[in-house]
Protein backbone atom coordinates (compact mmCIF):
# COMPACT_ATOMS: atom_id res chain seq x y z
CA UNK A 1 0.00 0.00 0.00
CA UNK A 2 0.95 3.76 -0.44
CA UNK A 3 0.39 6.55 1.23
CA UNK A 4 0.79 6.04 4.72
CA UNK A 5 1.41 9.76 4.96
CA UNK A 6 -2.32 9.71 5.55
CA UNK A 7 -2.05 8.14 8.72
CA UNK A 8 -2.22 9.94 12.06
CA UNK A 9 -1.80 9.10 15.53
CA UNK A 10 -5.29 9.77 15.91
CA UNK A 11 -6.06 6.58 13.74
CA UNK A 12 -3.23 4.56 15.22
CA UNK A 13 -5.34 5.17 18.89
CA UNK A 14 -8.22 3.60 17.35
CA UNK A 15 -9.48 -0.10 15.78
CA UNK A 16 -7.65 -1.52 12.36
CA UNK A 17 -10.49 -3.51 11.24
CA UNK A 18 -9.78 -6.68 8.53
CA UNK A 19 -12.80 -7.10 6.57
CA UNK A 20 -12.97 -10.84 5.07
CA UNK A 21 -15.23 -11.93 2.90
CA UNK A 22 -16.34 -14.19 0.01
CA UNK A 23 -19.58 -14.42 -1.37
CA UNK A 24 -20.80 -18.29 -1.87
CA UNK A 25 -19.74 -21.19 0.01
CA UNK A 26 -18.10 -22.67 -3.06
CA UNK A 27 -15.50 -19.77 -2.70
CA UNK A 28 -14.47 -20.73 0.47
CA UNK A 29 -14.16 -23.85 -0.39
CA UNK A 30 -12.46 -23.30 -4.14
CA UNK A 31 -10.65 -20.04 -3.58
CA UNK A 32 -8.75 -20.69 -0.11
CA UNK A 33 -5.73 -18.44 -1.39
CA UNK A 34 -8.09 -15.63 -1.54
CA UNK A 35 -9.24 -16.23 1.84
CA UNK A 36 -5.49 -16.65 3.23
CA UNK A 37 -4.72 -13.21 1.39
CA UNK A 38 -7.30 -11.33 3.41
CA UNK A 39 -6.29 -12.80 6.41
CA UNK A 40 -2.95 -11.78 6.07
CA UNK A 41 -3.95 -7.69 5.93
CA UNK A 42 -3.73 -8.31 9.59
CA UNK A 43 0.22 -8.34 8.79
CA UNK A 44 -0.18 -5.26 6.54
CA UNK A 45 -2.09 -3.01 9.47
CA UNK A 46 1.25 -4.10 11.84
CA UNK A 47 3.79 -3.08 9.17
CA UNK A 48 1.97 0.46 9.16
CA UNK A 49 1.62 0.97 12.82
CA UNK A 50 -1.59 -0.78 14.55
CA UNK A 51 -0.35 -3.00 17.43
CA UNK A 52 -1.94 -7.04 17.48
CA UNK A 53 -4.49 -6.27 20.06
CA UNK A 54 -5.87 -3.12 18.15
CA UNK A 55 -6.50 -5.45 15.07
CA UNK A 56 -9.74 -6.99 14.50
CA UNK A 57 -10.61 -9.44 11.58
CA UNK A 58 -14.59 -9.15 10.91
CA UNK A 59 -14.89 -12.49 8.97
CA UNK A 60 -18.56 -13.05 10.35
CA UNK A 61 -19.65 -12.71 6.35
CA UNK A 62 -18.14 -15.31 4.36
CA UNK A 63 -20.45 -17.34 2.37
CA UNK A 64 -22.54 -14.22 2.06
CA UNK A 65 -23.10 -11.74 -0.79
CA UNK A 66 -22.50 -8.20 -1.09
CA UNK A 67 -25.59 -7.18 -2.18
CA UNK A 68 -27.49 -6.18 0.70
CA UNK A 69 -26.49 -5.44 3.61
CA UNK A 70 -28.81 -6.52 5.95
CA UNK A 71 -28.22 -10.38 6.02
CA UNK A 72 -24.01 -9.42 6.54
CA UNK A 73 -23.90 -9.49 10.20
CA UNK A 74 -20.34 -8.54 9.49
CA UNK A 75 -20.91 -5.74 7.94
CA UNK A 76 -23.45 -4.09 10.04
CA UNK A 77 -20.98 -4.39 13.02
CA UNK A 78 -18.44 -2.59 10.76
CA UNK A 79 -20.48 0.13 10.22
CA UNK A 80 -21.74 0.73 13.54
CA UNK A 81 -17.89 0.21 15.04
CA UNK A 82 -17.10 3.49 12.56
CA UNK A 83 -19.95 5.58 13.78
CA UNK A 84 -18.90 5.04 17.22
CA UNK A 85 -15.47 6.25 16.56
CA UNK A 86 -13.65 2.91 17.17
CA UNK A 87 -11.94 2.34 14.08
CA UNK A 88 -9.07 4.41 12.88
CA UNK A 89 -8.58 2.40 9.54
CA UNK A 90 -10.63 -0.17 7.46
CA UNK A 91 -8.61 -3.18 5.36
CA UNK A 92 -9.60 -5.68 2.63
CA UNK A 93 -8.39 -6.72 -0.66
CA UNK A 94 -10.33 -4.67 -2.64
CA UNK A 95 -12.72 -2.25 -1.13
CA UNK A 96 -15.23 -3.01 -3.68
CA UNK A 97 -15.64 -6.28 -1.37
CA UNK A 98 -16.74 -3.96 1.13
CA UNK A 99 -20.52 -3.66 -0.29
CA UNK A 100 -21.67 -4.49 -3.86
CA UNK A 101 -24.43 -1.76 -3.92
CA UNK A 102 -23.99 1.91 -3.36
CA UNK A 103 -26.64 2.70 -0.68
CA UNK A 104 -24.40 0.94 1.49
CA UNK A 105 -21.18 1.35 0.15
CA UNK A 106 -21.84 5.46 0.72
CA UNK A 107 -23.06 4.78 4.02
CA UNK A 108 -19.95 3.69 4.89
CA UNK A 109 -17.96 6.13 3.23
CA UNK A 110 -20.16 9.14 4.80
CA UNK A 111 -19.19 7.48 8.20
CA UNK A 112 -15.86 7.25 7.80
CA UNK A 113 -15.56 11.05 6.72
CA UNK A 114 -17.79 11.96 9.37
CA UNK A 115 -15.45 10.27 11.51
CA UNK A 116 -11.50 10.36 10.09
CA UNK A 117 -11.72 6.84 9.52
CA UNK A 118 -9.28 5.99 6.47
CA UNK A 119 -9.69 2.82 4.20
CA UNK A 120 -7.35 1.12 2.62
CA UNK A 121 -6.80 -1.40 0.05
CA UNK A 122 -4.33 -2.74 -2.45
CA UNK A 123 -4.12 -0.03 -4.18
CA UNK A 124 -3.33 2.55 -1.48
CA UNK A 125 -4.53 4.47 1.37
CA UNK A 126 -8.01 6.83 1.39
CA UNK A 127 -9.55 9.15 3.33
CA UNK A 128 -13.26 9.05 2.37
CA UNK A 129 -13.32 13.07 3.74
CA UNK A 130 -10.95 14.16 1.35
CA UNK A 131 -12.16 15.21 -2.50
CA UNK A 132 -9.98 12.88 -4.49
CA UNK A 133 -9.91 9.84 -2.48
CA UNK A 134 -13.63 10.04 -2.04
CA UNK A 135 -13.55 10.07 -5.90
CA UNK A 136 -11.64 7.23 -6.11
CA UNK A 137 -13.74 5.13 -3.59
CA UNK A 138 -16.99 6.59 -5.69
CA UNK A 139 -16.23 4.72 -9.02
CA UNK A 140 -14.51 1.83 -7.39
CA UNK A 141 -18.26 1.25 -5.46
CA UNK A 142 -19.91 2.35 -9.06
CA UNK A 143 -17.95 -0.72 -10.85
CA UNK A 144 -18.38 -2.90 -8.30
CA UNK A 145 -22.01 -2.41 -8.03
CA UNK A 146 -21.76 -2.32 -11.87
CA UNK A 147 -20.28 -5.56 -11.97
CA UNK A 148 -22.36 -7.67 -9.59
CA UNK A 149 -25.76 -7.02 -11.58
Amino acid sequence: MIGNSKIAATHLRREACVYVRQSTPAQMVNHTESLQRQHELTERARVLGWGTSQIVVIDEDLGRSGADATAREGFQRLVADVGLGKVGLILGIEVSRLARNNADWYQLLNLCALTDTLIADGDGIYHPGDYNDRLVLGLKGTMSELSFT
